[in-house]
């Protein structure tokens, strides 16, 4: 039985949420609360005679655990604001990819990961023994899986992400990461309890190189609904011939250990995290062009 998770947001997390100047805040920054990124959005609806680009592969990551449960809810009863992923598997014709099955997993608001110990970055807890954050399920005829989870929170050297592979059968057709708006991520950061931290997050979209590299295949989009965020990814593949992108081959040895448990090293420190307006023109990447 998966003990609780030793980081648990605060039950009172969607009131305060609620109460905050969240739609004021995201236009200071130039984003409106309702359109924050259109970017391959999910649905095979519309694109089905539009040839799609391959999604870029990228590396598994040290956090990965085989045969996660089967199941659209990841929460485990975590509270957190909580976000419906929406993922559509497509071949490079725009149709869905039949028999496909989608593997999910991702850090919780304290940038834990479930599964693991000795996570460092002055984690007392261990989420060794849990499966929180992490599923996978089947798509639909449509190509379509949608899980309901929570906002991800960020862990040293890493901008947000969520980790996903797509299966057919026993084969992987994919494995890879994708990213959210940096304002977004910024707001509920440094406004909601859950997810605050005594660190600045020191890596954004703009200066991480696995999302650099992926280039726009791999952004989500976001819609904000009354009771929650659904963020959505068309995941194109090509069923003949496998993975392909700059990590095509897998993530380098010694990326992920053999087993759940002990959790490799993190690696050291990313960029200085930037303030002020430089900050803000690194999480709204338009002001930064207009600037130029």
């Amino acid at each position: 039985m998966s003990a609780s998770p030793s980081h648990s947001p605060s039950k009172s997390l969607e009131n305060a949420a609620s109460r905050l100047p969240r739609r004021q805040w995201l236009a200071a920054v130039g984003l409106s609360a309702t359109g924050l990124i259109a970017s391959r959005s999910s649905g095979a609806q519309g694109a089905a005679s539009v040839p799609q680009r391959l999604t870029a592969a990228t590396p598994e990551g040290p956090f990965y655990v085989a045969d996660a449960p089967e199941r659209a809810d990841i929460t485990e009863g975590l509270h957190g604001v909580p976000l419906e992923l929406k993922l559509t598997v497509l071949d490079v014709r725009g149709q869905p990819v039949a028999e496909t099955v989608l593997d999910v997993w991702h850090c919780d608001a304290t940038g834990l990961y479930s599964g693991f110990a000795d996570q460092g970055e002055g984690h007392r807890g261990s989420a060794e023994g849990n499966t929180h954050l992490r599923g996978r399920q089947p798509t639909g005829a449509d190509g379509v899986a949608t899980f309901r989870t929570l906002y991800p929170g960020w862990h040293r050297g890493r901008t947000t992400h969520i980790h996903c592979k797509v299966w057919r059968g026993a084969r992987e057709l994919l494995t890879t990461q994708f990213f959210l708006p940096d304002a977004l991520s910024e707001f509920l950061y440094t406004q909601l309890p859950a997810y605050r931290r005594t660190q600045v997050r020191d890596v954004l979209n703009s200066s991480d190189g696995i999302a650099l590299e992926a280039g726009d295949t791999v952004m989500g989009a976001i819609r904000e609904l009354p009771d929650r965020y659904v963020a959505s990814l068309t995941l194109v593949v090509d069923p003949a011939t496998g993975p392909t992108g700059f990590w095509r081959r897998g993530p380098p040895s010694g990326d992920r250990p053999e087993r759940p448990g002990r959790a490799p090293g993190r690696g050291p420190a990313g960029p200085a995290a930037t303030e002020g307006d430089a900050r803000v023109h690194a999480l709204v990447p338009v002001a930064t062009r207009e600037r130029r």
